[in-house]
């Protein structure tokens, strides 16, 4: 049984897709960041995700699956907010082998109401595979699936390339024959897409540095639009100029991730002003909602 009641994620982001609006999903990778979050999509009328990946409880202080639940469950707004598994990797940014199935499978017992396994590691054929499996094993639950084609870059263990590098060479997007395909041999609800966006860096020794400027590909991500046929979604929000998000929104992007954005100002502050520190992620939030996405009052019509 998912947390709360109604609208379901699967539902709301359907309506999102349809109105061409976006869907901010937040990633909580210390507990007390929680509570700010909520409440700022609470009093910007948005609706939005709150969301722990895998790398999350591994390499920060999200504490586990059910601590997240728990957290949201007391701090959570059924009235703005959905609970998202972000990124479970078959194989993970330190090149290992992740139980990605028994991950995701905790996580439907929890009562996550959406999950995403990221199998763009894999040579093609596994990542359907690992992708099926999971949307089946999602179906039973009741519960939208989330996969990644492509390789949105950043969370690996070595330095990237300069950005420009790799925006010229288009290293790591995602091809529009091999999305067609992929949504039909695995039934998967949503697509993350590489278009130009990077994540941050998660090492201990770079997480702080400010993030590269991102660009988009507009004109590829119409392609991936055309051939995909289910909302798309963009990882590594922050960096990305507003005008870019916006855009990539009117161009099929629905849901939007965003961590390095409400991570860096926390972390910056959590050891010195605890409070100071709650009140930057909130307000990182705001500014997010209401400068890069314009996404202010979307609660009343994708959550009603």
């Amino acid at each position: 049984m998912r947390v709360g009641n109604g609208c379901g994620v699967g539902e709301l982001i359907r309506r999102a897709w349809q109105s061409g609006l976006a869907v901010p999903g937040f990633n909580i990778p210390y507990l007390p960041m929680m509570e700010p979050v909520v409440r700022a999509l609470r009093d910007t009328g948005s609706a939005g995700l709150v969301m722990v990946a895998r790398l999350e409880w591994i390499k920060f202080e999200a504490g586990s699956l059910a601590a997240v639940r728990d957290e949201y469950r007391r701090v959570g707004d059924r009235r703005h907010t959905r609970l998202h598994l972000d990124h479970v990797p078959a194989i993970d940014e330190d090149g290992l082998e992740v139980d990605y199935a028994g991950v995701i499978s905790e996580a439907l017992a929890l009562g996550y109401d959406s999950v995403m396994v990221d199998g763009s590691r894999l040579p093609l054929e596994e990542n359907i595979a690992a992708t099926r499996r999971v949307v089946e094993l999602a179906r039973a639950a009741g519960v939208p699936v989330e996969a990644e084609l492509g390789a949105v870059l950043g969370h690996e263990g070595g330095p990237l390339p300069p950005y420009e590098e790799l925006f010229a060479s288009r290293r790591g997007f995602t091809d529009p024959g091999e999305a067609a395909r992929f949504v039909a041999e695995t039934g998967v609800d949503w697509l993350s897409v590489a278009i130009g966006n990077i994540h941050g860096a998660i090492s201990a020794a770079r997480r702080d540095r400010q993030k590269a400027e991102a660009r988009l590909d507009l004109e590829h991500l119409a392609k991936l639009r055309q051939a995909a046929g289910v909302p798309l979604v963009l990882h590594g929000g922050t960096g990305v100029p507003g005008d870019y998000l916006r855009r990539a929104v009117g161009a099929g992007i629905t849901k939007i991730n965003v961590g390095t954005a409400i991570r860096q100002p926390y972390e910056a502050l959590k050891d010195t002003s605890p409070q100071a520190a709650l009140e930057a992620v909130y307000q990182a939030v705001v500014h997010t909602i209401r400068n890069e996405l314009g996404t202010e009052g979307s609660a009343r019509l994708l959550l009603k």
